[in-house]
């Protein structure tokens, strides 16, 4: 029996999918429409710091970028190989969405610890 990393994928593609739908939108809507329009205050760059300076939200900033990540390339994967009809050249458009989404977290680790 041959294993697969395919239940890995599946699972990192349904966790992402679910930050996508319960985090992105309140991130969004924060920064994006009420911050903007003066509906609540920017924060301050102290606060900002204060935040970043937290182990534990690094942790979860990298954690809801690196989901994101692999969601979009999962999703990216199968829409190209069925729209485009291109299934023959799987293992070449894995190896480029997941390597992408794997070096998009590897900047975002690596940006959270350069935040020192």
């Amino acid at each position: 029996m041959k294993r697969t990393p395919e239940p890995y994928l599946w699972l990192l593609f349904s966790g992402g999918g679910v930050v996508a739908a319960l985090v992105l939108p309140v991130l969004v809507l924060l920064f994006g429409v009420l911050m903007p329009f003066g509906v609540l205050d920017w924060p301050t760059a102290e606060h900002l710091r204060a935040l970043a300076g937290n182990i534990v939200v690094r942790i979860a900033l990298v954690v809801v970028v690196v989901l994101c990540l692999f969601h979009a390339a999962h999703r990216i994967r199968s829409t190209s190989e069925e729209l485009l009809g291109i299934a023959r050249f799987d293992l070449l458009i894995a190896v480029l969405c997941y390597g992408a989404a794997i070096a998009g977290g590897v900047v975002a680790v690596r940006l959270m610890v350069g935040l020192s």
